[in-house]
């Protein structure tokens, strides 16, 4: 069978690469630098697929992901979530009252507050996670620690001295999967989602006329977010997701409808709901 690589931004080690191995065991993953080289090695062909995240159940959304989004030619073909956990770890045989600093992503030390607090050590930002770890391995001062997952600790052979010190049980990390063409979805074969950016024209009302139509055919959207193009504080666009295919009668006449109002409109992918989606939905009131 022929190697299939999957590309990913981070380190070895990072929660982008456990979910990597998790939803594709048989691929290669391949470290990139920045989300721009991740997205890269799959329009260069160097990946046939890139593993990105998009939100975090904390820390919110990826905002840097939104703005490559409209200009990437790739599609979003699936989703994936991955319940965040992060190891306080250190060189080998260092004890927890060695450790004056503990180094991670921003996102990370955000995320382990009360850990930091309790140990009455400086947290100090690091670009990535995996990368934190790394540093710890290399540079080989057993006053620093690193907040990173377990994976990271077995990449650079570290001691792990607290698990899962993450403050919230729920933290988990939403991510998307793209490849260079759309895989279709069959209509009716389960609950599925469709992403999707757009620009409204400039006439009085036009966002709230282009969404009217999903309220009156009655399509969930489960995502809207506004961001500036260009710089330009008149040129907003919009990433959105909704559920449903666009081949359903009530999103197809939706749809329409934003097409009316829109000056730019683009559907990004249609690909299945992960299970994980369905369980965590509340009930219907």
């Amino acid at each position: 069978m022929t190697d299939r690589t999957i590309s990913y931004q981070g380190e070895p080690g990072a929660n982008s690469h456990i979910i990597c191995a998790e939803a594709f065991p048989d691929w290669t993953p391949l470290p990139c630098a920045t989300f721009e080289d991740a997205f890269a090695a799959v329009t260069e062909g160097r990946a046939q697929r890139a593993m990105i995240p998009i939100e975090n159940s904390i820390a919110g959304r990826v905002a840097d992901i939104h703005h490559l989004i409209p200009t990437s030619p790739l599609h979003i073909v699936a989703e994936h979530f991955l319940p965040i956990h992060f190891q306080l770890m250190v060189l080998p045989g260092t004890a927890l009252e060695t450790v004056r600093t503990v180094h991670s992503h921003v996102h990370a030390l955000g995320q382990c507050r009360r850990i930091v607090r309790r140990l009455g050590v400086k947290a100090v930002v690091a670009g990535d996670t995996a990368g934190a770890a790394r540093e710890v391995a290399e540079i080989g001062d057993p006053s620093r620690a690193a907040l990173a997952p377990a994976l990271a600790a077995e990449v650079y052979g570290l001691d792990i001295l607290e698990r899962d010190v993450e403050d919230e049980a729920h933290n988990t990390t939403r991510f998307v999967v793209f490849s260079p063409e759309p895989e279709p979805v069959e209509p009716g074969s389960g609950p599925c989602v469709t992403s999707f950016v757009f620009r409204v024209r400039n006439i009085p009302a036009a966002l709230y006329k282009a969404l009217g139509g999903f309220a009156t055919n009655g399509v969930n959207m489960s995502k809207l977010e506004s961001y500036m193009m260009d710089g330009e504080f008149t040129a907003t666009q919009f990433y959105a997701e909704v559920d449903g295919h666009p081949e359903d009668a009530g999103l197809a006449r939706a749809l329409d409808e934003l097409r009316y109002f829109s000056r730019e409109l683009r559907v990004v992918g249609t690909y299945p709901a992960n299970p994980f989606r369905e369980a965590a939905r509340p009930a219907a009131e």
